[in-house]
């Protein structure tokens, strides 16, 4: 897999709690070529523990002939602020003190994210976005960025709503008081040698039952109990995904990224939902799921409504949240009926 690259920012960043980022860098990577415009760009807007290798957990919808084709775009993706794969975050050093972040890396919101990947298209030089698109934490950078960025021509917004909802805000909190309760926590000052592994694995686990639903979990693991470990296979698999997780991320960033989806409420020092909203004029593809137990599909429907140009595609499947990162046949279809419409409107 081809590392990342790596951009260093010449100036410090701030954000929305005022707090000054000196020496920022931002990983990323891309597939195709810019042309000599740099109006042929796609950007992808990764989810809450996603990286910059789009091409994997994307890929149904990146190659020839896809929806997203590096034979046409310019396509990028770059970590997000507040990560662990590259960009400043939790787990880099912070030059004031030489030491990294951990806790006292600032709270983040989505536009905090947003801003900061503008500076890297400045630094490109970039001068339009054909598409910005994203799922879940992705959908909702996606959706800022669309009325943040008069760069951006078109977004596609999977598996999210105008805000975060009361039910989304309360499952975070529990995962992250399943980190806060970890005998490793120390208040977000960890041992590097000895993360708290236990409450992140926790978290991962809870997060894992809501991206899917009642009936996938009956379909995939029944009561079946795990040949080897004889405990559930459903446990086994929770247990499973909790550990694959502790191994690659942080849980400072995982905090922090939890805690910017809280932030995010279009409508936060703006005005009213439907005035936000009905200003975004730029053709928006909206995408739900019925089985989403997460984001329900009453919250796409009801950014379709509030949205003016705006089509919304309501997919079935049985995978939950999970379809955005699955049903890549069904999104294929709904990204060239979404081109093709805008086409033929020309």
């Amino acid at each position: 897999m081809p590392k990342p690259q790596l951009h260093n920012f010449q100036s410090s960043f701030t954000t929305e709690s005022g707090v000054e980022i000196q020496q920022p860098q931002i990983a990323h990577r891309s597939w195709g070529e810019l042309n000599e415009a740099k109006d042929n760009v796609v950007f992808i807007c990764h989810a809450l523990t996603g990286n910059t290798d789009a091409d994997v957990w994307f890929g149904g919808l990146i190659g020839p002939g896809k929806a997203l084709d590096p034979d046409k775009h310019f396509i990028i993706c770059p970590n997000i602020l507040g990560s662990c794969y590259g960009t400043t975050g939790p787990t880099s050093i912070n030059p004031k003190t030489g030491k990294t972040w951990q806790a006292d890396f600032p709270e983040i919101t989505i536009r905090d994210i947003v801003r900061f990947n503008q500076k890297l298209l400045d630094d490109l030089k970039i001068t339009e976005i054909e598409l910005v698109i994203g799922g879940s934490l992705g959908g909702m950078t996606a959706l800022e960025f669309a009325i943040m960025d008069e760069r951006v021509q078109k977004a596609a917004l999977f598996a999210m709503g105008k805000s975060h909802t009361p039910w989304a805000i309360g499952i975070s909190e529990a995962q992250r008081m399943a980190i806060y309760a970890d005998e490793f926590w120390n208040d977000g000052f960890y041992d590097e040698e000895h993360p708290p592994k236990k409450g992140l694995a926790a978290a991962r686990a809870m997060a894992m039952i809501t991206y899917r639903t009642p009936e996938n979990y009956q379909q995939k693991f029944g009561r079946e109990i795990h040949s080897k470990n004889e405990i559930y296979q459903v446990e086994s698999y929770l247990n499973y995904q909790g550990d694959k997780l502790v191994h690659r991320f942080d849980a400072n960033a995982y905090i922090t990224l939890t805690k910017a989806m809280d932030s995010h409420d279009v409508s936060r020092d703006r005005g009213s939902f439907d005035s936000v909203l009905s200003g975004l004029t730029k053709p928006v593809l909206i995408v739900g799921f019925d089985s989403d137990k997460l984001y329900p599909i009453e919250e796409q429907r009801e950014l379709a409504e509030l949205i003016p140009h705006s089509q919304l595609a309501e997919i079935k499947s049985p995978y939950g949240h999970d379809a955005f990162l699955i049903e890549f046949d069904q999104l294929n279809v709904e990204l060239t009926k979404f081109s093709h419409s805008l086409t033929e409107a020309k």
